[in-house]
């Protein structure tokens, strides 16, 4: 399967070079030529400079052909718009958008588009190996079920404005 991975930081970059070596083919878009650093030296996939809400960078990448996309830039505004340019106009069939806020996350998961909430997750699984309980699902941390009982769901004041992504 040919991936495009928007952001090549820790996530990014991990998520890269786990592909190439599981055989798939794998574009990296980042908007900072210091950051495919982390990639190592000889990656075999492709890298591209740009922006990953501009149409012209994501063909360079090879999104008219990818089976999946992930974006997981420190942004969570980019992620969301990157992830709904390629699902609405790209047609891409797998489609995943990292959310620091779990708010946004669920907002935009009710919305049709995939996310995942490294805060809710990570916050789950301390939670679990701190109190010495089986670990949950990844659907369990997000929608709040794990150890519901004892955590509030997380709700933004009426009228609030979203904070500004990292």
């Amino acid at each position: 399967m040919h991936v495009v991975i928007l952001g090549c930081g820790r996530v990014g970059a991990t998520l890269a070079t786990k592909l190439v070596a599981e055989g798939h083919t794998v574009a990296v878009i980042d908007r900072e030529s210091e950051s495919f650093r982390r990639l190592g030296h000889g990656f075999p996939g492709k890298t591209v400079l740009g922006i990953g809400i501009d149409e012209d960078v994501l063909r360079k990448a090879g999104i008219e052909r990818a089976g999946g996309f992930v974006a997981a830039t420190n942004g969570d505004n980019t992620n969301i718009m990157s992830a709904q340019i390629v699902k609405v106009k790209f047609r891409v069939p797998r489609v995943i958008a990292r959310i620091y806020d779990p708010l946004r996350a669920e907002a935009y998961q009710e919305l049709g588009i995939d996310t995942m909430s490294t805060t809710l997750i990570g916050a789950g699984i301390c939670r679990d190996f701190i109190l010495g309980v089986p670990y949950h699902t990844i659907e369990e941390y997000q929608s709040g079920a794990s150890g519901a009982s004892s955590a509030p769901r997380l709700q933004r004041p009426a009228g609030a404005v979203p904070e500004r992504s990292r």
